[in-house]
C-alpha cells in the first residue's frame, strides 16, 4: 500500500463484488450498490462481458469475495441482536455496508476504517455514484503499521466503553505480526459483547499442489500490484492468538465448512473450491468474575 494512491486490490474485490450480483443467483452477498460505487464506466464494462463462460479462478475468487462479506454482516446481525450499536469496518475499502445500513433505525453507526489514499479515492466514487453518505457513518483514516488503532478510533467518536463489533476482510495477509496482534489486542479490551469477523490467508506449506498452484497466481498478483502477502496462519496457531488475546467462541471455517453453510445446493455450482483463506469469528467474553467487563484505557 503506497501512501499516495488508493489501494488496487480494493478496486478489484469490489469488481468481484459486482460481478456477484450481475452472474450468480441466488446471491451469497445481496449488494445493491455494488455496481454503483465501482462507477459507471467500470459498471458498463462489466455488463458487456459479463459471461457465465468465465475461468473457474475468476469463479472461485468471486466466491471467496463474496462470501467473506456475507459472513462478517451476518455476524454483525448477532452482534445487533446482542445489543452492539458500533460498528467498525477495518480496511474497508468499497465495502457497501455503511449506505445500505439495515440496522441504522436500531441506531447502528458505522465507522469505516482505511489508508487515508483510499478513503480519499472512495469518497470521490461515492459522489461521482450519488451515494449519500449517512450520519450514521464516521470515515478514520488509518495506517494500521504507523497509528494506533484506538486512538483514531476515539478522534472519530468511537466509544471504547461500549461493545463493538469489526469486520476485517482482505487485511490480515498483507500486516507484520504486530499490526495484526495490536488489533486483535485493541478488540478484546472492549466491553463484552464485543466481536470480530476476519479472513486469513493458510501457510502455503499446508495446500496441496494444485491449491499451491492457485495461491502462487494469487501472489504473484497482489505482488504486482504492490501489496504483497506478509502473514500466514495455521488454525490452530491463529486460534491460539486468539486465546491469549482473552476471546472465547472462536469460530474457524475452512474450505468445507464454507460450502456447506453457504453454497450447498447450488443449480450453478458456484463454491469455495480452495482452502487458501479460512473465516473466522471471535467473541469478547464477559470478565470472570465480573458482570461487566471494565472499560479499556489506552
Amino acid at each position: 500500500m503506497h501512501d499516495a494512491r488508493p489501494s488496487r486490490t480494493a478496486e478489484r474485490v469490489a469488481i468481484r463484488r459486482a460481478v456477484h450480483q450481475l452472474l450468480d443467483k441466488p446471491l451469497v452477498l445481496d449488494d445493491p450498490l455494488a455496481m454503483s460505487i465501482i462507477g459507471e464506466r467500470v459498471a458498463s464494462q462489466l455488463r458487456s462481458k459479463a459471461s457465465s463462460d468465465e475461468d473457474r479462478f475468476s469463479r472461485a475468487l468471486r466466491a471467496m469475495m463474496a462470501v467473506r462479506s456475507r459472513y462478517a454482516e451476518d455476524n454483525l446481525a448477532t452482534a445487533v441482536a446482542r445489543g452492539v450499536r458500533q460498528y467498525v469496518v477495518l480496511g474497508a475499502g468499497l465495502d457497501t455496508f455503511g449506505y445500505r445500513n439495515r440496522f441504522r433505525n436500531q441506531g447502528l453507526h458505522v465507522f469505516e476504517v482505511d489508508h487515508p489514499a483510499t478513503q480519499v479515492w472512495k469518497r470521490e466514487l461515492l459522489s461521482a455514484a450519488r451515494i449519500e453518505i449517512p450520519a450514521e457513518l464516521s470515515f478514520v483514516p488509518v495506517n494500521f503499521e504507523r497509528q494506533e488503532l484506538g486512538e483514531e478510533l476515539r478522534t472519530a467518536g468511537f466509544r471504547s466503553d461500549e461493545p463493538a463489533f469489526f469486520s476485517w476482510l482482505g487485511v490480515v495477509m498483507y500486516l507484520t505480526h504486530e499490526a495484526f496482534a495490536s488489533t486483535i489486542r485493541f478488540v478484546g479490551s472492549l466491553p463484552a459483547g464485543s466481536g470480530i469477523a476476519l479472513d486469513y490467508a493458510v501457510q502455503p506449506a499446508s495446500l496441496g499442489f494444485w491449491e499451491r498452484l492457485v495461491f502462487e497466481v494469487v501472489r504473484r498478483r497482489v505482488a504486482a500490484a504492490g501489496e504483497p502477502f506478509r502473514l500466514f496462519f495455521a488454525p490452530q496457531d491463529i486460534a491460539a492468538e486468539f486465546a491469549r488475546a482473552g476471546y472465547k467462541d472462536v469460530e474457524d471455517l475452512g474450505r468445507d465448512r464454507i460450502n456447506t453453510r453457504y453454497f450447498a445446493g447450488r443449480a450453478d455450482g458456484l463454491h469455495v473450491p480452495a482452502n487458501l483463506y479460512h473465516l473466522l469469528g471471535a467473541w469478547v467474553p464477559e470478565a470472570s468474575g465480573e458482570s461487566e467487563k471494565a472499560p479499556a484505557q489506552f
